[in-house]
């Protein structure tokens, strides 16, 4: 066989591999989950999964409406805790989500978003959140305040 072929391949095959090798080892970013809008996706909730999780508050931060979706698709009915704040200013609100069924809270044809009194944290801030459904654990997150200066956003402002 000619020595000039070999070379030749080999160059070329290390410079196929040397120029899309990285990818081979590094993580792929379509495999990340994260939120590709304002608010923030909860996964561990349990059975009803919390996506666009955000507050739109009044200018002041005193307080604010709770706007998100609310998806469960399991075939029962289940409780979404939802727990704002910390310690003695924590508020608790409970959502019922029936089977099969998206609950579009703050939506121009789906539910009111949900008012959080007591809010005081400005927006461009985040309020630390805890979503608890089913039997699950709960999760942890923050979940970031807005304001109502986007046009689509102005009607969600108490």
């Amino acid at each position: 066989m000619n020595p000039r072929l070999i070379a030749s391949l080999a160059i070329g095959a290390a410079l196929v591999l040397g120029t899309t090798g990285c990818s081979m080892v590094s993580p792929q970013a379509t495999t990340i989950n994260y939120a590709a809008a304002e608010g923030v996706n909860v996964f561990e909730s349990g059975p009803v999964q919390v996506r666009n999780a955000q507050i739109v508050a009044d200018e002041s931060g005193s307080e604010g409406n709770f706007v998100a979706a609310l998806l469960n698709e399991t075939d029962e009915s289940h409780t979404l805790r939802i727990e704002f704040g910390e310690g003695s200013s924590r508020v608790s609100v409970d959502v019922r989500v029936p089977a099969n069924t998206t609950l579009s809270l703050g939506s121009e044809d789906g539910e009111e978003p949900i008012l959080v009194e007591d809010l005081d944290t400005p927006p461009g801030a985040d309020v630390v959140a805890f979503f608890q459904s089913g039997d699950s654990e709960g999760e942890l997150t923050s979940v970031p305040v807005l304001d109502g200066t986007l046009d689509y956003l102005a009607p969600l402002a108490p």
